[in-house]
This record gives C-alpha cells, sequence and structure tokens, in this order.
C-alpha cells in the first residue's frame, strides 16, 4: 500500500493574510477556499508541480484528537525544490517575495539554497535540484515502483 505524503496544516494567525502570501508572492495555487463543514473554513494551496499542499484553517488542529495546536510561526524548514535556483529567485523576487540570495554550499548539485519565511514566521527553504529537469520526481517513484 502506497501511503502519500499530501497535505501539511501549517499554523498561521489570519487565513486570509496567509493564503494571499502564498498565492501572490510564493505563486502557490488556491485549490480550496470554503468552508468544507460548518464553522470549519479550509484554504489549501499547491505549489507550481506539487504533489504536496498546505492546509491553512482554524479548526484543523481541531479534528485531531489528542493533538495541540502548533503556534503560529513555528514550522521551520519547509522544503520546496527547484531546478533552476537563479530563475526561480528572480521569478520571486519579481512578485515581491523577500527571499535570500542563493547561497551553494557545496558545487554539487542539491547543495545550493535560498531561503524565506511567511508573514508569521514560518521557515521556507528553497534548494535547487538540477537533475529534476530530466527526471522529475513523480517519474523516479514511479519507476522504482515498476522495479519494486
Amino acid at each position: 500500500m502506497d501511503f502519500t505524503l499530501e497535505v501539511i496544516p501549517l499554523p498561521v494567525t489570519d487565513i486570509d493574510r496567509a493564503r494571499d502570501f502564498y498565492r501572490d508572492k510564493v505563486g502557490f495555487h488556491v485549490d480550496i477556499d470554503q468552508e468544507v463543514m460548518p464553522g470549519m473554513r479550509i484554504v489549501q494551496l499547491t505549489p507550481p508541480g506539487s504533489g504536496c499542499s498546505i492546509a491553512l484553517g482554524d479548526a484543523i488542529w481541531d479534528m485531531a484528537q489528542g493533538q495541540t495546536r502548533p503556534e503560529p510561526g513555528s514550522y521551520q524548514g519547509l522544503q520546496l525544490c527547484v531546478a533552476d535556483i537563479k530563475a526561480a529567485h528572480a521569478e520571486l523576487t519579481a512578485r515581491g517575495l523577500e527571499v535570500s540570495e542563493p547561497v551553494q554550499y557545496a558545487p554539487d548539485d542539491g547543495a545550493t539554497f535560498m531561503y524565506f519565511k511567511d508573514p508569521d514566521g514560518n521557515g521556507w527553504a528553497i534548494q535547487e535540484y538540477r537533475r529534476r529537469v530530466a527526471e522529475p520526481l513523480h517519474k523516479v517513484l514511479a519507476d522504482l515502483r515498476h522495479k519494486a
């Protein structure tokens, strides 16, 4: 049985502000923005090309038994991957996102990063993984499943 990671709830203080930030500054697609049950609004956004989304909502943690609501801004190390970090930096800064300059920690593929925070302080890294141009992750994973 496959278990796929598809949605990460993200703690924020203002759903509309966070939705606008991720849509307008980071370029995520708004998949859902509705009250899914009385008193429970969910906004789900997906990065272009990703199989995993983020979910914003006040009552998300109330549904999960035994879980405590994380503080807005407490998530650090969320990571996006791109094939061309310079192009991604240009696109994001053109959108008005305050993102760090790319930092290359080693010459290897996968060793260049840049960073940003959302309005609540949740921290993101963007990793350049040039190999994804020729080998998109969904194809690599599909090939692995067929070989198994």
